[in-house]
């Protein structure tokens, strides 16, 4: 289930995934954390493309934008568009000068954690899930503290356990997270 929620703070719309179940949400904007119950639902749905879609109609309205929005494709199609649209990365990258294959190369021994000195061979994603599960009390900075043991620098754990949790594969309760 997803729900289209607003924050009474800053305004700001966003997604909150499983709101029946989640206790709190925190705003993406102004970092206020909510009680989830007492979110103004705006929209709902089981289908996450269809609450993307709701959540942008609704900001268009709220800029006396719905003519131009109405003119615009899905969100699904637009996500679609993005990815070509622009220079793509190799293009960008051999026109910076730079071996793309090299670059590859170089992203692929980072995810698998290659050249930390902690020799921990699992990427710094797996490591940040691997934290949650293993912690005892999993707040952010205990999973930071842990994952940072095995080679992942903070500020970039913090980031993944942001990311993991809005894609759903993490829930924060009350400041705790855990694995889904």
């Amino acid at each position: 289930m997803y729900a289209v929620v607003g924050c009474n703070e800053c305004a700001t719309m966003w997604l909150v995934t499983d709101p029946e179940t989640s206790e709190t949400a925190q705003c993406p904007r102004c970092g206020k954390t909510h009680r989830t119950a007492k979110l103004k639902r705006f929209f709902e749905s089981e289908d996450r493309t269809a609450a993307q879609q709701a959540r942008s109609a609704l900001l268009a309205k709220k800029h006396d934008a719905s003519e131009a929005f109405a003119e615009v494709d899905h969100v699904a199609d637009l996500e679609e568009r993005v990815d070509e649209a622009g220079v793509g990365d190799e293009e960008y990258l051999e026109a910076s000068g730079l071996d793309t294959d090299a670059v590859a190369a170089a992203g692929e021994r980072a995810e698998r954690g290659e050249g930390r000195s902690s020799g921990d061979s699992r990427s710094r994603t797996e490591i940040v899930r691997n934290a949650v599960e293993e912690a005892e009390d999993p707040t952010a900075e205990a999973v930071v503290d842990r994952a940072s043991e095995h080679g992942v620098p903070p500020e970039r754990a913090r980031e993944i356990l942001d990311r993991l949790t809005r894609r759903g594969e993490l829930s924060e309760s009350r400041g705790r997270y855990r694995v889904l």
